[in-house]
C-alpha cells in the first residue's frame, strides 16, 4: 500500500470516516478486497454516492488510460466488504452495464464534477460499481 492510501486510512479511521485534503468534504468509504493476483488483503480509499440501498463507486483512477487494480480485483473476487464512518459490513460487487452505467456516472459527476474531467481524459469505458449490502 503507498503511503498516501496508508496516511489517508489512517485518518479516516482516528476521524469516524472524515478525511481532510483531496478528499475533504466527499463521501469517503474503505473498500477491502482481495488481490486478484496475489490472494492478498487490499483496502482502497473510494468516493461513493450512496443510490436507493446500494453504494456507487467509479473505477476511474483520475482518468488513467488502465483500471484500477481494486477493479480486477472486485471483478475476480466480488464479494468484498467496506468501512463506512465506524461501520464495517461486507457488500456484494457488481459492475454495472449500460444504461444505467452511464445514468450513475452522471450522478456520481453532479455531486463530484472532477469525474466529468476524468471521463473527458480517457478513451476507455469507465466502470462503474454498485455495492450491495449482504
Amino acid at each position: 500500500m503507498g503511503d498516501w492510501n496508508k496516511a489517508v486510512i489512517e485518518e479516516f479511521r482516528a476521524n469516524e470516516g472524515k478525511v481532510g485534503g483531496h478528499f475533504e468534504n466527499m463521501s469517503l468509504l474503505l473498500l477491502h478486497t482481495t488481490g486478484a493476483k496475489s490472494g492478498k488483503p487490499r483496502i482502497n480509499p473510494v468516493v461513493y454516492l450512496e443510490d436507493g440501498n446500494n453504494l456507487v463507486i467509479i473505477a476511474s483512477k483520475g482518468g488513467a488510460s488502465m483500471h484500477p487494480a481494486w477493479y480486477h480485483n472486485l471483478v475476480a473476487n466480488p464479494e468484498v466488504s467496506v468501512e463506512v464512518g465506524i461501520d464495517k459490513f461486507k457488500v456484494q460487487a457488481t459492475a454495472i452495464e449500460e444504461p444505467e452505467r452511464s445514468k450513475l456516472y452522471s450522478k456520481m459527476s453532479v455531486k463530484y464534477p472532477f469525474f466529468d474531467e476524468y471521463r473527458q481524459k480517457t478513451d476507455r469505458v469507465i466502470p462503474v460499481v454498485t455495492l450491495t449490502r449482504n
